[in-house]
């Protein structure tokens, strides 16, 4: 999965008996779903490497479970989720502890067991899901060329799509969600309805050779049920996406601009009409690194001229955000996935926004302002835009001239070093925010701060719209 994912398989594994088996995917008209972001439980397309022991050690043999009835949710029209179906925080991944998944005996049957097996393998994860791939990859060879050559990242992804959907299990709107945007993203990955059915099986054969303590007939029965409707879920969604958009885009670097020493604002030229939303981010991939990609928000409302303009900060050992930053140049081109996330504005509203960007998670809220801009409804728009240091507020004379030209919008700038308190406990000083939808864009630590204030100061959870979503979701924020 993707939490971005790719995933594989034929049907008829030996030993699998055809579970796992989806059907056919629909060929009827696409879903008019909201796209949102990115992962269930399937691998994550982005780094990721078996253990070197695991190429030469042929995997255990996994008992193979039997298909039961149905599973304890279905998907179904769900209706809008106030908070943003956000990308991980490409610049800034954090390891999700997978010990911390809530409530483990509160839910349905299912939802219990399938927690149960999850914080069984808490302490033990990076085993778990080294063992997966390997297993995945000793029988499935073929199957490795759809990953990038280092591993390492994929399993955090993994574990975060499982994670997920553990958590949210019974939570049928947000959980369809989730899985409709990883489906729909997992095309440029070049997955298939094939692919399902061996990381299926996988999955179980590494979760019951780790879990044993708390694996047992219903448990497995209760991931096969889970398992086989989340997979039909995704399938479903690439299926009704495949009939409206490419699976990827490519672009041409047009401009690249070095603000600072590791960061770059990039405009690029998609070579077909790319639509997309104020406030959504996509994925890319450079040509120095295949098959490796990360997230970035758009850092401008939609243009006239189909111009698509990118922040990029550099980060240690950062691949795909190095390459950008201090290798890319104009003429270089790069393939864009397809667009997601829903920190998007209800211009049917007359609420006030509340943004608040930390870095380069000032981009989205550029691209905001702009919106609100075009659609010429004059709501109050607060800026609080956040850095460690002055040399930091690398956009700050951009965001300037936005206030400077819309009497509406204030914006203000909170740096670390100099200020007596730190965004996002500065709003505490204005206000009130009753009447305004907080937008957070920013490092994963500022967004649960900033969320921790809002809630604390009143604003409901239904109101606060941010970026990182699975990440946050399963810290039970």
């Amino acid at each position: 999965m993707d939490a971005p994912t790719t995933t594989s398989g034929e049907n008829g594994i030996s030993g699998g008996g055809g579970w796992f088996t989806p059907r056919k995917a629909p060929a009827g008209p696409p879903s008019d779903a909201e796209h949102t972001t990115h992962e269930g439980p399937l691998p994550a397309n982005a780094p990721t490497s078996p253990p070197a022991d695991a190429r030469t050690r042929p995997p255990a043999e996994e008992p193979a479970p039997q298909p039961s009835h149905a599973p304890s949710w279905q998907p179904a029209d769900r209706p809008e989720h106030p908070h943003a179906q956000q990308p991980v925080d490409a610049q800034d991944p954090q390891r999700v502890p997978v010990q911390r998944v809530a409530a483990v005996e509160e839910g349905s049957p299912d939802a219990i067991l399938i927690r149960r097996t999850m914080a069984e393998i808490g302490s033990i994860a990076d085993k778990v899901t080294s063992y997966f791939y390997a297993l995945l990859f000793v029988r499935h060879p073929e199957l490795r060329v759809l990953f990038p050559p280092a591993m390492d990242t994929q399993r955090d992804r993994l574990l975060k799509a499982l994670l997920t959907a553990a958590e949210h299990l019974d939570n049928t709107p947000v959980l369809v969600d989730y899985l409709q945007n990883l489906g729909r993203g997992h095309r440029k990955y070049g997955t298939r309805t094939e692919h399902y059915p061996a990381v299926g099986e996988c999955l179980i054969g590494a979760l019951s050779r780790y879990a044993g303590n708390v694996w047992d007939p219903e448990t497995e029965a209760a991931w096969v049920r889970a398992y086989t409707t989340i997979s039909q879920v995704m399938i479903d969604s690439a299926a009704a996406d495949e009939l409206r958009s490419p699976a990827w885009w490519h672009a041409e670097i047009v401009t690249h601009d070095l603000r600072t020493p590791d960061v770059a604002i990039l405009t690029i030229r998609p070579d077909q009409p790319y639509p997309f939303l104020a406030g959504q981010y996509t994925s890319v991939e450079t040509p120095w690194w295949p098959r490796v990609w990360r997230h970035y928000s758009f850092a401008s409302a939609p243009r006239s001229d189909g111009l698509l303009t990118f922040h990029v900060k550099a980060v240690p050992a950062g691949w795909v955000s190095n390459a950008l930053v201090h290798r890319a140049r104009p003429g270089d081109v790069v393939r864009l996935g397809p667009p997601t996330g829903s920190m998007t504005v209800d211009h049917t509203a007359d609420s006030g926004l509340l943004c608040l960007g930390g870095g380069t998670g000032i981009a989205p809220i550029k691209a905001l302002v702009e919106d609100v801009a075009e659609h010429g409804a004059r709501r109050p728009v607060e800026v609080f835009y956040g850095a460690r240091t002055g040399d930091d507020l690398y956009d700050i004379h951009t965001m300037l001239r936005l206030q400077q030209s819309h009497p509406w919008l204030a914006v203000r700038a909170v740096i670390d070093q100099q200020a007596h308190v730190q965004l996002p406990d500065a709003l505490r000083d204005y206000g009130p925010w009753n009447e305004y939808d907080a937008y957070l864009s920013g490092p994963p630590g500022m967004i649960r701060s900033g969320i921790h204030t809002l809630r604390d100061i009143g604003m409901p959870s239904s109101r606060i719209r941010h970026d990182a979503v699975e990440e946050l979701l399963v810290t039970g924020i």
